[in-house]
């Protein structure tokens, strides 16, 4: 089977399509004949060897993956050959024709839900869904800023809050195609966030109140610009790997943050218990099947081309989520 190996942690071209033995399912485990892998910033920062706990090289990288199963171990229950699924891989292996997944790490795919529609969603959409809900406690009628609104996380936040109840959904944003697809997604106003002054542009937007909720993912913006953007009693939710690194407090704003009752809260869906992913991510499923939910997929990329979709990626020039089409071959070309 073809799989995409990384050699070595650096750039993009250590990344290469390699022919590899068929692997067979353990006793808990489904083989899984993959049809689309997801890609995250996460995948950059493992592929350059920033990423804590990633696997010593070489590797296969891709954490989502979507297909068909293919074969199943001896005491794997609920799951048979032949069924349409989606997982989040916690040893990684999507980038390949076939992957091994845990059955736990499972979710049957509704009908309506195609296969990168299902892919863009094992980490953006409990990343949305719990930020809103655990992370920034959202309420009706509250107001919310989205940064990078246009991305994977991004459009399902924009949606997902207004789903909640906010009253006043802003979105971040840097380009006017981008504008324009939040605002269909329903944003209420934009603001550029490539612009120095855009928590000014925020309160503007609010009438110089400022909003209840403010998530920093660590692009254009940073949490120090975020409380600016903040009402009083607002809470300034920072997730994402590179918030860590772009948030910088002086004294001034946090006597000011003290002073307006306002709250930092971190959010990571990885330290959530399993059972609350997996419903997040069954929640978000069944609104793409009843369509109350749009999956925004802006590029795709074949196997072969894994190594430009983490070029484009790196570059922002991405909406939506970035999927890698895995071809369909015969089976009498694979073993």
């Amino acid at each position: 089977m073809k799989a995409l190996r990384l050699r070595a942690f650096g750039g993009p071209e250590q990344l290469h399509l390699e022919d590899l033995p068929m692997p067979s399912p353990a006793e808990h485990e489904v083989r899984l004949r993959v049809h689309a892998a997801g890609l995250n910033f996460t995948d950059l920062g493992q592929r350059e060897g920033r990423l804590p706990g990633a696997p010593t090289p070489p590797f296969t990288p891709g954490w989502e993956a979507a297909g068909v199963i293919d074969a199943v171990g001896a005491s794997v229950q609920g799951f048979a050959p032949g069924m349409r699924v989606v997982a989040l891989l916690p040893a990684q292996g999507g980038f390949a024709e076939y992957a091994l997944v845990p059955a736990s790490a499972l979710l049957p795919l509704p009908e309506r839900v195609s296969f990168e529609q299902a892919v863009a969603l094992p980490v953006q959409a409990p990343t949305a869904l719990l930020a809103l809900c655990v992370g920034a406690r959202l309420q009706p009628g509250e107001s919310v800023f989205i940064p990078s609104a246009a991305g994977g996380v991004g459009t399902l936040l924009v949606q997902l809050a207004r789903a909640l109840g906010a009253s006043r959904v802003i979105a971040g944003v840097g380009s006017e195609a981008k504008r324009a697809l939040v605002t269909r997604l329903g944003a209420d106003a934009t603001v550029d966030t490539s612009l120095p002054d855009w928590p000014a542009r925020v309160r503007e937007a609010t009438a110089g109140r400022g909003v209840d909720v403010v998530f920093i993912s660590g692009g254009a913006e940073s949490g120090a610009q975020g409380l600016q953007a903040l009402a009083p009693r607002g809470r300034l939710v920072l997730f994402g790997a590179q918030s860590m690194f772009d948030s910088h407090w002086s004294r001034e704003q946090m006597m000011a943050l003290v002073a307006q009752n306002q709250s930092i809260t971190g959010f990571a869906t990885f330290s959530l218990p399993l059972e609350q992913r997996q419903e997040a991510l069954r929640e978000a499923l069944a609104r793409v099947d009843t369509g109350t939910l749009e999956v925004v997929v802006g590029q795709s990329f074949p196997l072969e081309d894994v190594a430009h979709a983490h070029r484009a990626l790196a570059a922002r020039t991405t909406t939506g989520k970035v999927v890698i089409h895995i071809p369909q071959r015969s089976a009498s070309s694979i073993f």
